[in-house]
């Protein structure tokens, strides 16, 4: 009997699990461009195309291959529209008995796919270093799910930057030589746009026509095949990787990408395989090219972070995304969606997600996403327009670090403390302050930074559950020692910025 194979737009990989279990020569491989994912949520109309463009020469190439290929294209009108729809049509073209899928990086379509009246076997997405058995295993009775620790675990099992059984270097992380501010340089390299061939500019014109999200399609600059990928990954290695390090939490007015790779869509959507990254990065180490902390720093990122998340994401199950640990429910304000702004940090992280649909993690945690903790956003709100609005955004990655580690709303799974500062931070790591409409200095009155005041207030409100946090309690001395009236004025001061963003009104 046939079987039908499902390959979505985030698994284009040769040996991604459900081709592995295929008979290339018996089974049809399933490929769908359905407006039902294009719109669960907003999506930057660059991460649509790109989806689209890849899927579209992954089939090329499986065919070439000699796989047997049902493609769905958007604009066919026998589409159904939704993945589960274009499967049972599928099963009553071909007569097939079975699905076989790699498991979703979202538990709303695997949901789809379990409720679909033909059987599914749903396998393991073994693309990731740990299985979540694995990550599973590692968690059980452990008080606190610390990253650093995973993080070793997964060095000495792939034994990169390892010396036998000792890190590289004598130690594990190299934080304490990464995390500079950053100066402007004419001379920076940047990453390489892609022109698009005649196979985007295709699906360009249909995403303009199709989907009216927030950003703009072009200029779209991103490669759409392996073979682009493989060319993105090279040229970051040799160019920007020796910088990345120290730049890695740096942010500069006009300049979107610093030294970062910009290839976690290369990665996310299966054009790259994360070994190939990690030991690509290795080597360049190990021939005196990069100094160790950039190295570290950037294996760490892949076999650490994302691992890690991923297995949070895993582990945790659906109900993780519902988490609101602190209660907050406000509006997601209208800059996200480029609103006016007089902040001068919220309007260059806005404006960039807007064009580029991509912003680094430090825009992403300690610009847009404290902003929203310090404000009370919902979290689900949140979460919902990280999705949206980058062309890396995957729920298995995306939600763990928006609901866990942004929003602090999964009550101390993913990390011990919110991460929450002041206009401080911002003015140390970038440039931004420089050009505002308020003061980063001023800590009340009208042109006090937002961030100054707003931080203030988040401490305040939730006092009962902060501050007998060791990380947390020196905050708690410094705002009890603050003269009264200073106090309530800071305070004040919040409220009325609250009260704005409520209102709709520019901030």
């Amino acid at each position: 009997m046939v079987r039908l194979v499902l390959v979505l737009g985030d698994q284009l990989t040769p040996d991604v699990a459900a081709l592995k279990a295929a008979d290339r020569v018996r089974d049809v491989v399933v490929m769908a461009e359905v407006t039902g994912e294009g719109t669960s949520v907003p999506h930057h109309p660059q991460k649509i195309a790109l989806i689209l463009a890849a899927m579209r020469k992954f089939a090329v190439a499986l065919e070439a291959e000699g796989w047997r290929v049902a493609y769905s294209r958007l604009d066919d009108p026998l589409n159904a529209q939704s993945i589960s729809g274009e499967l049972l049509r599928r099963a009553a073209e071909f007569g097939a008995s079975e699905v076989v899928a790699t498991k979703p990086g979202e538990w709303r379509v695997l949901r789809d796919l379990q409720d679909l009246p033909v059987p599914v076997r749903v396998l393991e997405d073994d693309r990731f270093l740990c299985s979540e058995a694995e990550f599973a295993a590692w968690a059980e009775g452990r008080k606190q799910l610390r990253m650093e620790w995973f993080y070793r675990e997964m060095r000495r099992k792939t034994g990169l930057m390892m010396e036998g059984d000792q890190p590289a270097g004598g130690q594990w992380n190299f934080d304490h030589d990464n995390r500079k501010p950053a100066k402007g340089d004419l001379l920076r390299a940047r990453p390489r746009d892609f022109a698009p061939d005649a196979v985007v500019e295709e699906v360009l014109a249909l995403v303009e026509a199709r989907f009216r999200h927030f950003g703009r399609l072009r200029p779209f600059r991103w490669a759409t095949d392996r073979a682009g990928a493989l060319a993105a990954l090279a040229e970051f290695v040799a160019e920007r990787l020796p910088r990345f390090g120290e730049e890695q939490d740096a942010m500069l007015e006009g300049e979107a990408y610093l030294s970062h790779a910009v290839i976690s869509p290369y990665l996310n959507i299966g054009l790259l395989r994360l070994m190939e990254v990690c030991l690509a990065v290795e080597a360049a180490w190990k021939a005196g090219k990069v100094p160790i902390q950039a190295a570290e720093g950037f294996i760490r990122q892949i076999i650490g972070w994302r691992e890690y998340v991923r297995g949070i994401w895993a582990l945790k199950g659906p109900g993780y995304l519902e988490g609101n640990a602190l209660g907050h429910s406000r509006a997601l304000p209208g800059v996200y969606w480029g609103g006016e702004t007089g902040m001068a940090c919220m309007r260059a992280a806005v404006g960039q997600t807007r064009d580029l649909a991509y912003a680094h993690h430090i825009q992403r945690l300690m610009v847009t996403g404290n902003f929203a903790l310090l404000a009370g956003v919902d979290p689900a709100a949140v979460h919902e327009w990280y999705l949206a609005v980058y062309v890396d955004a995957f729920e298995w990655v995306e939600a763990p670090n928006t609901v866990g580690m942004s929003q602090f709303a999964d009550g101390r799974v993913l990390g011990s403390k919110p991460y929450v500062s002041s206009g401080a931070y911002i003015d140390r790591m970038s440039d931004h302050c420089g050009g505002c409409s308020y003061r980063v200095k001023e800590k009340v009155g009208e042109r006090a930074c937002p961030f100054n005041l707003l931080y203030w207030h988040f401490l305040v409100r939730h006092r009962e559950r902060f501050r007998s946090n060791p990380r947390m309690g020196q905050m708690y001395r410094v705002w009890d020692g603050m003269e009264t009236g200073h106090r309530e004025a800071v305070l004040a001061g919040a409220e009325r910025v609250l009260t704005r963003l409520d209102a709709g009104e520019v901030v």
